[in-house]
């Protein structure tokens, strides 16, 4: 509808994405706005607690991880087609992560839910426990693209183009916006070896 940025093109809309009704409401609310739903961009995340080992793990922190990371998603994918497939229009982008690609980059958890963005987010850093410039160059490190280092940008725009007719044949994919670290560090790992635990 080419709607630009700021408060009079946008409006907030409370939503627990662990909570249908919320879920639901979130996206009624932007069909009574507008009058459809052209994109639906799945990005609610969080990543639990930094245990390494899966033995100090607590079950209701690993459930809380997985009810928003991947129930979460499941319940956007589900109210955003509910009105996208009779309007024949839309795209659904669903984030996740290096984690769901390389095992042990980051909680038991997160591994298995597989959602977020490796990129210099609150999220990632606070996990990390490291600025925001010291984890974009670790991710650097970790990539085989020489000069380039991964931005929030970088992210966006993917999800911009998935979005876009450009990619209108672009269907079911998991695209590693990471500098290929997923493919050629397969060695990065929070997770210690049996033998030096």
């Amino acid at each position: 509808m080419g709607f630009g940025p700021g408060p009079s093109n946008s409006i907030y809309v409370h939503c627990d994405v662990t909570d249908e009704e919320d879920v639901k409401n979130a996206i009624d609310t932007a069909i009574t706005a507008y009058g459809k739903l052209d994109i639906m961009l799945n990005n609610a995340g969080i990543v639990g607690p930094n245990k390494p080992q899966i033995i100090d793990n607590e079950k209701s922190d690993f459930e809380r991880v997985l009810s928003v990371d991947v129930t979460g998603v499941f319940l956007g994918m589900k109210h955003a087609a509910r009105v996208m497939v009779p309007a024949k229009t839309g795209s659904i982008i669903s984030m996740a992560s290096i984690a769901s690609n390389v095992a042990g980059v980051t909680s038991h958890a997160y591994c298995c839910a597989k959602h977020a963005v490796v990129v210099a987010t609150p999220l990632a850093t606070n996990y990390n426990g490291i600025q925001a410039e010291a984890f974009e160059n670790v991710i650097h490190l970790t990539g085989n693209l020489k000069g380039v280092i991964l931005k929030a940008d970088d992210v966006a725009n993917a999800a911009l183009f998935l979005a876009s007719e450009e990619s209108k044949y672009i269907s079911g994919q998991n695209i590693c916006i990471d500098g290929g670290a997923s493919i050629v560090n397969s060695a990065l790992s929070i997770f210690k070896h049996p033998e030096n635990i």
